[in-house]
């Protein structure tokens, strides 16, 4: 007898599986809870075996199916008020029934790690947020990393529906959570997340096949990945060679008698102070004197972040673990871990490639009631391991071309959507005149794909990142951000500038509801039909020359231009035809910004805010949002 299956697509509902009526199953999936798109057609598909009838009731309102002979079986419902919740009952030869449906509007957030990073990471900052998050109108539904070099999925295999609670909300992208929140708070819908973001893709992985064909050289990349597969694995000795383990006792263990140890700064990284070129596993241990006002309570230590991961220890317990370089080391410490007078502090810091060690800069402290001691400062530190990892040649599945588009985002294209926002771009900054192509190829190709015309699509402009640049120089962030500006050519879309939000020591900036509540910004004008709202800071528009002076006119000035810090605008640098840049003069004179150089007779480049971590950008507009960094030739 033919096993019949009927479910309904993943994004929707989770797969329903069954042999008979009396055998459905249920996996850990949810099937509740989730979000639908107002005020257009609704999709409702699914499996089924070939020709069985198919019934379907929601809001009053019975539509009926039948599956055609690939099993496939689809309905679209008229369109949907915002309301809810509310049940439907699917019927074939089983019968499902979904509770607590919202129908809102439905977002899907999409890129590398700053889109992924959730509220947990964040919770130090945003811990009010946390604790009074009760916005159960506004769901998450988190799409697994997955990834497929070769087809298009039609359905995905597992993802949860969650709720913006205390209980669940430090799952949420803080991006995302933040966004969603301030939509809500203005126009009371329901919102729905779908969350396919993975940390450090590049935006190929995100593009289908067919957004892709105008690139021969990553079609050809493509085809050689459906013909040949083979993950990378990294060839090293399962067995740790760490001195500071396998000897007895451990470097960890207060009976251990440190010699021959090294001294060392905190922060900082070794290969600044006398290790360099070194791979592999550093040992720091300093020995502190605790009050008694800090015993037998609760306390909390603070070590920044650390490249790439650690292992804390306090007396010969192990305290924390992170495993790689991107959160915040904050650590909770029970009472009782710590003793009036000495106490032993050992952290075990792995680096995998790169510098290694405690990024400055950032928090590095023990603190227990209103006591806190600072840990900046000398340490030692004893090499445990010297690592000798090579990885093969094969493939990185994540950073492929199509691979994360045809896993995790082909299954949401029939599922209807309010927009898109998207915060991606470190991953390509190595190469920046192709991102200035490959990001309006995905937004045609995403928008080809949801057949939905030209639906929003919202994106985070890269922040300031690395060390600050005090004279003119080249950078591959700034170009990116150029050519993340040069996407608002494409219709309906929108950019969040971020220029001022980054941190020059962190990749990973901590400031993530600034840039929901951005992006909320152009949505509330784009998206909500908010016309009146500047939704963004001034944006490059056109330029002419005047002798040794370029008069440059901008777009998005709202109630007029302005520095936020009331002096001359900075940042700004000329060049004649040789390209070899100055800083400028600057100053504005109504909607336009007159640039100069008295060393620059004839200029014909004007940058703003060029550089990967510009100083000081004040340029913006009286609503308080920053002008996008730009470059501009003027034409002879």
């Amino acid at each position: 007898m033919m096993r019949k299956i009927l479910f309904l697509t993943g994004i929707l509902f989770p797969a329903l599986l069954l042999q008979s009526a009396a055998q459905v199953r249920l996996p850990r999936l949810v099937r509740d809870s989730m979000v639908l798109q107002r005020n257009v057609p609704v999709n409702l598909w699914g499996w089924a075996s070939p020709g069985e009838a198919i019934s379907i009731r929601f809001c009053g309102k019975r539509f009926k199916a039948t599956t055609a002979n690939d099993g496939r079986w689809f309905v679209k419902m008229p369109p949907l008020q915002a309301g809810g919740p509310y049940t439907m009952s699917i019927d074939g030869s089983n019968h499902i029934q979904l509770n607590d449906i919202l129908v809102g509007d439905v977002w899907v957030c999409s890129g590398q790690s700053n889109m992924v990073h959730q509220m947990q990471l964040h919770r130090e900052r945003y811990a009010d947020d946390i604790a009074n998050a009760q916005y159960p109108e506004i769901r998450q539904f988190r799409v697994s990393t997955m990834t497929d070099l070769k087809t298009a999925h039609d359905d995905l295999p597992t993802g949860f529906w969650k709720a913006a609670t205390t209980q669940d909300v430090s799952d949420f992208s803080a991006v995302a959570y933040f966004f969603a929140r301030n939509i809500f708070r203005q126009y009371h819908v329901p919102i729905g997340l779908i969350n396919a973001s993975v940390g450090g893709t590049p935006i190929e992985a995100w593009t289908s096949e067919d957004g892709l064909q105008e690139f021969p050289s990553i079609t050809a990349t493509i085809r050689k990945n459906k013909d040949y597969f083979r993950p990378a694995v990294v060839n090293k000795d399962t067995v740790t060679r760490d001195a500071g383990l396998i000897n007895r006792p451990e470097w960890y263990n207060p009976d251990y008698i440190p010699m021959h140890w090294r001294q060392i700064n905190i922060p900082g990284y070794w290969e600044d102070q006398g290790a360099n070129e070194l791979n592999g596993t550093v040992w720091y241990r300093r020995e502190i004197d605790v009050p008694v006002s800090m015993t037998g309570i609760p306390s909390k230590l603070s070590l920044g972040r650390i490249v790439d991961a650690d292992v804390v220890y306090i007396n010969g317990q192990q305290v924390g673990n992170t495993t790689y370089q991107y959160p915040q080391r904050r650590y909770q410490l029970p009472a009782g871990t710590l003793k009036a007078g000495k106490n032993l502090i050992v952290v075990r810091v792995t680096n995998y490639g790169g510098k290694g060690g405690f990024v400055p800069d950032k928090p590095y402290y023990l603190s227990a009631g209103k006591d806190t001691l600072d840990l900046k400062g000398t340490w030692f530190y004893k090499v445990g391991e010297v690592s000798t990892t090579t990885a093969n040649n094969g493939i990185q599945a994540q950073e492929s071309p199509t691979a994360l588009y045809n896993a995790m985002l082909a299954p949401l294209t029939s599922y209807p959507i309010k927009g898109i926002l998207w915060y991606q771009g470190e991953s390509n900054a190595g190469d920046p005149a192709a991102y200035a192509q490959l990001l309006p190829a995905l937004i045609r190709d995403w928008r080809n794909k949801w057949r939905e015309g030209n639906i929003p699509f919202l994106y985070v402009q890269l922040p300031n990142f690395m060390d600050v640049q005090y004279l003119p120089s080249e950078s591959n962030w700034a170009a990116t951000r150029e050519a993340q500006r040069k996407a608002l050519a494409l219709p309906n879309t929108g950019m969040a500038v971020t220029i001022d939000l980054g941190e020059w020591n962190d990749i990973h900036p901590d400031r993530k509801k600034e840039v929901g509540d951005r992006l909320a910004l152009l949505a509330k004008k784009m998206a909500y039909n908010e016309q009146q709202l500047v939704a963004t800071g001034p944006l490059y528009e056109n330029a002419k020359s005047d002798g040794n002076k370029v008069i440059i006119s901008f777009s998005s000035t709202g109630s007029g231009l302005i520095t936020n810090d009331g002096e001359a605008p900075a940042q700004f640098a000329v060049a004649g035809a040789d390209k070899k840049f100055v800083w400028a003069n600057a100053r504005i004179e109504g909607n336009t910004v007159i640039v100069w150089s008295n060393s620059i007779p004839s200029p014909r480049y004007v940058r703003y805010a060029w550089a990967d971590n510009p100083d000081n950008p004040n340029l913006s507009n009286r609503e308080g949002l920053l002008a996008s960094p730009f470059e501009i030739n003027i034409p002879n």
